[in-house]
């Protein structure tokens, strides 16, 4: 099969998996449209001040993080593969009268319409396994970044692919399974989806390589979400694993600068 192939798989999955995402407690729509906040504590905390900049959210779903950066005052266009994605992100904008703008395209090749590059671009939690090219991405977010502007991306852990019993090095073709989503209701909506292991050096070297500045590389030993099997939460909002006795690194996060 081709990428283009794989990407409309993938495309279709998430088609599914929007209108799924959208009607579960897992994201909790009704918590955000009483004025809440989709946002975990690490990206608060390292993402601290947003307001007046300029914010691009690739592979933004539904677009509650873009919205939620919205409340903290930045300006904020989010980008996603799947249409019905982005319409419900729209929807959201309108009920919430956030003002954000969402476009829906293939994060590896977007390209800003006419625009001033961005302050910040962020991307977060479960986002780069759908990447076939890691170094066409890169190129994405230095082409539509300021000079001087922030790279951040908060994101699973590829070694808890590896327990899970996947590759933790990029294959020449993608794992291609039928999954059922991570949310409570979604036992019942099973999607063929296409994933591409990436392990954390070719995501930091593919940032590198398209001339971004690390400046932080940090890991976690719990996630912020309950979604994966097995993981117990020791504090609120903090999902830990072990393995062999020790806790399992669950999240990292990478803040660049171009």
């Amino acid at each position: 099969m081709s990428e283009s192939d794989y990407l409309a798989i993938n495309r279709a999955g998430w088609d599914q998996r929007a209108q799924v995402h959208f009607a579960s407690r897992f994201y909790d729509v009704p918590g955000f449209l009483a004025g809440g906040s989709s946002l975990r504590e690490i990206e608060r905390a390292e993402l601290a001040d947003v307001a007046g900049e300029r914010l691009l959210h690739l592979q933004c779903h539904f677009g509650l993080d873009t919205l939620s950066w919205v409340r903290l005052g930045a300006a904020c266009t989010g980008v996603d593969i799947s249409p019905v994605a982005i319409r419900l992100a729209r929807d959201l904008a309108a009920q919430t009268e956030l003002d954000a703008q969402f476009v829906c395209a293939d994060a590896s090749a977007f390209q800003r319409d006419h625009t001033e590059p961005f302050d910040i671009v962020f991307t977060s939690y479960g986002a780069v396994c759908w990447l076939p090219d890691l170094a066409r991405w890169a190129r994405v977010v230095v082409d539509n970044l300021r000079p001087g502007g922030t790279f951040y991306m908060v994101e699973f852990h590829p070694i808890y692919d590896l327990l899970a019993g996947y590759s933790y090095f990029t294959q020449s073709e993608p794992d291609v399974e039928e999954q059922a989503t991570y949310a409570e209701n979604g036992s019942g909506a099973v999607t063929r989806l296409a994933t591409w292991a990436h392990p954390l050096s070719s995501v930091v070297n593919a940032l590198v390589g398209a001339g971004l500045h690390i400046e932080q590389l940090n890991e976690f030993p719990f996630s912020p979400y309950d979604c994966f099997p097995g993981l117990v939460e020791r504090e609120p909002g903090r999902f830990y694993l072990e393995h062999a006795g020790h806790d399992v690194p669950l999240v990292y996060s990478v803040t660049a600068r171009r």
